[in-house]
């Protein structure tokens, strides 16, 4: 018999993993806005969705790097933010931003395409009609800056 997740997978067409995105930002904005612990944040998303073992690691791991590693996140995208402060950026913005950013960067198993078209998704679903363009103007610039990196 099919698992609840596999119905979920089913009738949305959705990959479960943008699922785990979607509930991802929602946890960082809950977080944001309630500053509830992350531990009890997690818990409460984590409720709301029947996601199978491997999404709530994936899911686990996505939301404590962002949280963990948010000093750096934010420093390194406001690198890219020409004539534009971090506190003048959307909220929706900044938080598909951070999420994005820890998956390139703590996410080892997801093409970086990957995660830029699923920010881009979020941003176009639930940000204003400028956010796609913004958010994958930022993650283009810290994948490529990322690649030369790891290739020199």
């Amino acid at each position: 018999m099919d698992s609840p997740n596999q119905l979920v997978r089913v009738t949305n067409g959705k990959h479960p993993r943008h699922l785990g995105r979607v509930a991802v930002f929602q946890a960082l904005y809950s977080g944001h806005i309630s500053q509830e612990n992350e531990k009890k944040i997690l818990d409460d998303i984590l409720g709301r969705y029947n996601f199978d073992d491997d999404i709530k690691e994936y899911v686990t791991a996505l939301f404590l790097r962002t949280i963990e590693n948010k000093k750096f996140i934010v420093e390194t995208i406001s690198k890219y933010l020409e004539n534009w402060e971090w506190s003048r950026v959307a909220l929706l913005d900044q938080l598909i931003l951070q999420m994005a950013t820890a998956e390139l960067f703590y996410i080892d198993d997801v093409p970086p395409k990957v995660t830029i078209a699923e920010a881009i998704e979020i941003a176009q679903q639930y940000s204003t009609s400028d956010s796609s363009a913004f958010v994958n103007g930022i993650l283009d610039a810290i994948y490529k800056e990322q690649n030369l990196m790891e290739d020199g």
